[in-house]
């Protein structure tokens, strides 16, 4: 297998001397939901995050990362982030504001470092798997170490 290129959200989990893997997949530009990519790396959703940017009416942008077949509750989301309201942002925002494409987008390494919760039952598992930064690259890492480095907390924060 070919040496996999380093992402600038890996260099700065080196730095900061936080242990992962990186894990390719082979990406469908058709489909870059999370169950695509759980199923190419033969692993359980639940343990596949994705990262969404939101924006809420007092606090301003914050980031969930929640499991990858779940969709986040807004209204949870914004209890936890001291809005009253939230929304996801529009696709043609999360370039300019984070520097990653969807089904790019990491929790790390993102143009300025935003709230984040992660959904509770990240905090339960010994691993999980978030994108590192480019389509075709997969974290995988303990999650708590993970929720440290980028200053997370964990919340539910998904529909039942």
């Amino acid at each position: 297998m070919p040496k996999l290129e380093k992402t600038n959200a890996a260099r700065l989990l080196d730095k900061a001397g936080i242990s992962y893997e990186l894990i390719p997949y082979e990406v469908d530009e058709n489909d870059l939901a999370a169950t695509h990519i759980a199923d190419q790396l033969g692993e359980d959703i639940a343990c596949v995050f994705k990262t969404l940017v939101l924006q809420g009416d007092r606090t301003g942008f914050f980031v969930c990362v929640i499991p990858g077949d779940k969709e986040v509750d807004l209204k949870a989301a914004a209890k936890v982030s001291g809005n009253k309201k939230c929304d996801l942002i529009p696709m043609k925002e999360l370039l300019p504001r984070t520097g990653y494409i969807r089904g790019g987008c990491s929790p790390v390494g993102m143009k300025k470092p935003f709230p984040t919760w992660f959904h509770a039952t990240a905090a339960e598992l010994p691993y999980i798997y978030v994108s590192a930064g480019v389509r075709g690259l997969q974290f995988k890492l303990d999650p708590k170490a993970l929720a440290g480095y980028v200053g997370a907390q964990f919340a539910e924060i998904i529909k039942c």
